[in-house]
Parts: structure tokens; sequence; C-alpha cells
């Protein structure tokens, strides 16, 4: 399972992975969203992965299953992975406003709210958003 909302460990100061469904385009959308928003004094301590490369099967080991993944991961420098929501929110508080997600998150009933929103849309995203156009080997 994931840390706590609360947790004061710092994502900044060292490179965590980011591996998001690459065939989502709910996924990668968002995944440009912190890209583009993240400040710019941090573009390496985030590497982005699509789940679907053989990097991501490797980082992931045990936890990681053909098809389409459930949940977006976060991987940290030390190797602890974060699944979900728990993956989404250290990137989050990095962002503009970001501070505020925290503050919501800690607010009593909205973190199981916000996990169980996450959860709706992980597993309707293909139907609701649609799938990114599969790339050639070049």
């Amino acid at each position: 399972m994931g840390i706590p909302i609360g947790d004061k460990q710092n994502l900044q100061q060292s490179q965590c992975t980011l591996i998001y469904d690459g065939a989502c385009r709910f996924c990668v959308a968002s995944k440009e969203g912190i890209e583009r928003l993240s400040p710019p004094d941090q573009p390496a301590s985030v590497r982005y992965i699509p789940y679907q490369s053989v990097e991501a099967e490797h980082i992931l080991g045990p936890e990681y299953h053909p098809g389409r993944p459930e949940v977006a991961y976060l991987v940290g420098a030390d190797g602890q992975i974060r699944k979900g929501l728990d993956a989404i929110v250290p990137l989050l508080r990095r962002l503009p406003g970001g501070r505020f997600v925290g503050i919501l998150l800690a607010t009593p009933g909205c973190r199981s709210i916000a996990s169980w929103l996450y959860r709706l849309v992980a597993r309707h995203r293909y139907h609701w958003f649609g799938t990114m156009p599969a790339k050639l080997p070049s």
C-alpha cells in the first residue's frame, strides 16, 4: 500500500518513476499535463514510462501483469511502489495549487471519495476517453 497523504517525504530531491498506461488517452494527457505544469527547476525529478514497455515490466517485477494496468504506479528512488491515488497525489502536490490538493485530501471523507473516483475513472477510462493509436515499430 502507499504512504499516507500527510507523509513529508520530498519527491523533489530524488528521482522517481511514474509508470502510466500508455494506451489510455486520459492517462497520456494527464502525464503530459503534469510534465507541462511541473516547476522548471525539477525537470529530471520524475521519469515517465508507459506500462506497455519492457522497462516497466522490469521495474515492477511481480507487480507487473501483462495486459491493461489497473492503476498508475510511482516507484521511488528507494524502490517503494505506490499505486493508484497514492501514486498520483505526490506529483499533484508539486504543481501550482498542489498544496490545496493535500489539504483537501486531509479533510475527513475526502480521501475515500477521491480513492473511489480514481477507481471509477480507472475502470472506465478506455470507454470514456478512448485509447491511443498503436505505434508501429520503426
